[in-house]
């Protein structure tokens, strides 16, 4: 634990060698505060998404037109959290900018432009401007958990695991603990 503002918190959780604004494949699981089912229900095998879910649905996808330096893959949003692969693309080619600038804009506290936390960071406040808009209580745990994805093997077991989240949901609910990362 370390302290901030005389606060003891938990310490990042990102590797602490890599540049999340790196071109690359990610896996990100959201969660929602204390796992509460904000987003919907399984029946059947299957997700239903309420009036929150399919916001937190429709925000997700429109991702790509806000960072066009970000491409989605697979994804599922269950009762109470969130699978997701985004595929940072190159700044240069996406963004026609450059990459020197980018350094020099932003503060060591805040997440970098055009990283994977800037991304998150920004969906998160989405959805939950508009709940409060809509006066609908709504929380995010903080922060989010990621995964570089090192190779086609993982990216294959990890779209297999976000495929059959809802099938596993009535074994699993919300049980983190029941995630096999060996699998991945």
């Amino acid at each position: 634990m370390e302290l901030y503002k005389n606060k003891y918190r938990t310490g990042s959780i990102r590797l602490k060698t890599w540049d999340y604004r790196n071109p690359w494949w990610y896996f990100v699981t959201i969660n929602t505060k204390n796992h509460n089912n904000f987003f919907g229900k399984v029946i059947n095998g299957k997700v239903v998404l309420n009036e929150v879910g399919k916001t937190a649905e429709r925000y997700w996808l429109e991702i790509p037109r806000h960072f066009p330096f970000a491409e989605l893959d697979y994804y599922t949003i269950m009762p109470n959290h969130m699978h997701n692969v985004i595929i940072i693309k190159s700044r240069d080619v996406a963004c026609n900018v450059s990459t020197n600038k980018i350094h020099d804009i932003h503060s060591e506290i805040s997440p970098k432009k055009y990283s994977l936390s800037s991304i998150i960071r920004s969906y998160k406040s989405a959805v939950t401007k508009w709940c409060n808009k809509n006066k609908i209580l709504f929380e995010w745990q903080p922060r989010f958990f990621d995964r570089i994805i090192r190779d086609e093997k993982e990216l294959y077991n990890i779209r297999k695991y976000i495929e059959q989240n809802p099938l596993k949901w009535d074994l699993e609910k919300s049980g983190p603990e029941n995630i096999d990362w060996e699998m991945i």
